[in-house]
């Protein structure tokens, strides 16, 4: 009877996201804070891909879109056993888990953002997205070209992160070996050692605050561990904004716990993809795939019953 659920990350905020959240009571509230931070045009600019892509927007977007969605489904779906979320995902993880409320995850989703804005200014840099290539090959391109490993999803697929002129220089020469290569919707360099002053500012601020402990266990980007203590939950959040995410591990605690469905919170769905590539055995769906809360929710208690 175990459920496991993932919350996504920026770069999959699309123009047609969720658009049941808006016509729902329970979505309210998560909905107007987040448009505090982002504008309450928001769903009138999501087709605006200057703004749907910058920093600050994007990470509040994301966050705020699937707490909203976990809002509704909360009451429809027993307590997760696990949970992961993956690079900003991680908030929305921490809210849904009880460690923090949605208000609160929002609010740090935008200091986030900001922090790492003023890490990466004047300095033009993102992410890329790699698979086909051996773990070897990618250490041997990181070296040549300056990159760093971002995110590390499988033994033949990553993503990079870098100034962009590296990431321009590298991408010809990755291609060439045959990786399949794309450039993401993100314009800094992610959980690289880029971040590290923008790590250390989010650090100083989360110290003093008031945390639960985790209703569920949450598996950290920074090593994939399962973690329920609010002291180890806080070391981890920040951290992983300057260490290579290990989606790997985090999938893999996921699976240790036997879930007998997996439910992607929020928009897009790459991170149910990516669980179907390691774990075909183990059903996942996006609720972005269905056309309301219900929807979801019943495809869950057909797995939970």
């Amino acid at each position: 009877m175990t459920l496991a659920l993932l919350f996504p990350g920026q770069g999959i905020q699309h123009p047609d996201m969720l658009p049941w959240l808006d016509r729902h009571p329970l979505a309210a509230p998560v909905l107007a804070r987040m448009a505090d931070h982002v504008g309450h045009d928001w769903r009138a600019r999501l087709g605006d891909e200057d703004w749907l892509s910058r920093n600050s927007v994007a990470q509040c977007l994301v966050t705020g879109v699937s707490l909203a969605a976990w809002s509704i489904l909360c009451p429809l779906l027993p307590r997760p056993a696990v949970l992961a979320g993956y690079s900003v995902g991680e908030l929305a993880a921490y809210s849904a888990a009880g460690v923090m409320d949605a208000g609160k995850a929002l609010d740090l989703a935008a200091c986030r953002a900001g922090a790492m804005d003023r890490c990466a200014a004047g300095r033009p840099a993102g992410l890329m997205a790699v698979s086909g290539l051996n773990a070897g090959v990618i250490d041997s391109m990181c070296e040549c070209f300056g990159l760093a490993m971002a995110i590390r999803i499988g033994p033949d697929r990553c993503v990079l992160g870098g100034l962009s002129a590296s990431l321009d220089a590298a991408l010809p020469a990755l291609a060439a070996h045959g990786a399949e290569v794309t450039r993401l919707r993100v314009r800094i360099a992610s959980h690289t050692p880029w971040m590290t002053a923008a790590a250390a500012e989010i650090a100083a601020r989360i110290a003093p605050m008031d945390w639960n402990n985790s209703q569920s266990i949450v598996a950290n980007n920074v090593d994939g561990t399962g973690r329920r203590d609010a002291a180890g939950l806080k070391a981890a959040l920040a951290s992983q904004m300057a260490s290579t995410v290990q989606w790997d591990r985090c999938m893999d605690t996921l699976a240790e716990r036997q879930p007998r469905c997996v439910l992607e919170v929020g928009p897009g769905s790459s991170l149910s993809r990516m669980w179907q590539a390691r774990y075909p055995g183990i059903p996942a769906r996006a609720v972005d795939a269905f056309q309301s809360a219900q929807g979801a929710a019943s495809w869950v208690r057909r797995y939970l019953t």
